[in-house]
């Protein structure tokens, strides 16, 4: 379903190329071994019961709260956001609200003041429970239920995504009687949106899980026996790095896809940075960021490539209107449908873009749906395990993550750290 193309000549030879492809073919099972290759079967092997059980509480969010409170940070939350921003947003009565994903004061009171008297639920995303930034906003979230509807009713609001056997949070959802889903152990936060950590909030959302699965199958299907487009992506943008070339731009004409964007960063940025090496994660949305940094896009240092996302299929309705004065010279344009408009708009970046020497590639994905979005999803994550492996580092591991917390601890007293 995804498509990948990159117009490599002067950077490797074709013999080349296809030799470092076929090499990729060991880095999944390696992930397997390693623990932590749950997410490369996960769209033929996910838990049905559990499946079932989300769309059972998405129905009951539904029928009872107005507001949904996501509480996770990294890609206890991104994944999901990014999936429901893409999509168009919320399509029934509950609306999705974020918490816990900084220590913003101002974030957090906004949140709380947007609910005012409103009937809402929470969904706390985290394998321990004790992560800081969730961790506080729970605390803020769970008091405002029990001092709105008491303790017992809302435990029945309150829906715990943590670790199957252990942890603070799991402790706390047993002890309360919490409806809870299961962070799976052999995959890692980045790599689960396809499961109880993502699904809960889509569902909720309104969107078709189902057919967000049915896409990341497909593309399963298409890159597990060598890793296919994912693998030719993953490889080229390893030999980007080779050349100098050590930061990618991810770059798409969709503002829905911020999120995603965001969620892309982490993945690539979070599984590479490690050692000294890694490809520095950045994105764009365009057009409008070609009035801001299209500038340096096009003539900056060329220590950057771009990964163009590009939607195939046509958005059709949203048309040019006729003008007899035709004060701003748009009558050239008259009539016109605004998505082929765009869609020349793109042709016309990658190609001044190449022209002033920076490396282009070209994802495609079919639509804008759930089955191209599940697609997408598994594309970008095969070829991130691909290209870490590639690298030479362990993608499901984030060492560094815990300096920041350690400081941070020493500076607030907590108990056990030194001051």
């Amino acid at each position: 379903m995804i498509d990948f193309r990159c117009d490599y000549k002067g950077l490797i030879s074709d013999e080349e190329l296809n030799e470092r492809v076929a090499l990729t073919r060991q880095f999944v099972a390696r992930a397997q071994q390693d623990g932590f290759g749950g997410w490369v079967d996960l769209p033929v092997n996910y838990d049905r019961d559990e499946f079932a059980r989300i769309k059972s509480a998405a129905a009951q969010i539904n029928a009872d709260s107005d507001y949904l409170i996501c509480v996770g940070i990294g890609g206890s939350y991104l994944g999901h956001r990014a999936v429901i921003e893409a999509l168009g947003g919320e399509r029934g009565r509950t609306k999705i609200l974020y918490a816990g994903n900084s220590l913003s004061a101002r974030e957090l009171e906004k949140v709380v003041k947007q609910l005012g008297a409103a009937d809402f639920s929470v969904n706390v995303i985290s394998k321990s429970g004790t992560t800081t930034e969730p961790a506080v906003a729970f605390r803020t979230f769970k008091k405002l239920l029990i001092d709105k509807y008491g303790e017992e009713a809302a435990a029945k609001r309150i829906y715990a995504t943590t670790d199957a056997n252990k942890g603070a949070l799991h402790d706390e959802a047993v002890a309360k009687g919490y409806t809870t889903f299961v962070v799976p152990d052999n995959i890692g936060g980045r790599y689960s949106v396809l499961t109880g950590v993502g699904l809960l909030a889509i569902a909720v959302a309104g969107i078709d899980i189902d057919r967000l699965m049915d896409g990341a199958e497909e593309e399963r299907t298409a890159l597990i026996s060598d890793g296919g487009k994912a693998a030719e992506y993953a490889v080229l943008r390893n030999v980007m790095l080779e050349k100098g070339y050590n930061i990618e731009v991810l770059a798409n004409f969709e503002p829905s896809f911020m999120y995603f964007n965001e969620w892309w960063k982490q993945l690539f940025g979070e599984s590479e940075g490690k050692e000294g090496k890694g490809i520095f994660p950045a994105s764009v949305i365009y057009s409008t960021d070609l009035h801001s940094m299209g500038q340096y896009m096009q003539e900056g240092r060329r220590a950057l490539f771009e990964t163009f996302v590009e939607i195939a299929g046509d958005y059709a309705g949203v048309t040019v209107p006729g003008s007899a004065e035709n004060l701003d010279g748009l009558q050239y344009l008259e009539g016109r449908e605004l998505d082929s408009i765009c869609k020349v708009a793109a042709q016309a970046t990658r190609e001044a873009h190449a022209a002033g020497g920076v490396p282009v590639t070209q994802i495609t994905m079919p639509n804008i749906d759930e089955r191209s979005l599940g697609a997408l999803i598994y594309f970008f994550e095969m070829a991130c395990a691909l290209s870490a492996f590639t690298l030479g580092v362990n993608p499901f591991n984030q060492p560094g993550v815990e300096a920041y917390k350690t400081r941070m601890f020493e500076l607030l007293g907590k108990p056990g750290y030194n001051n």
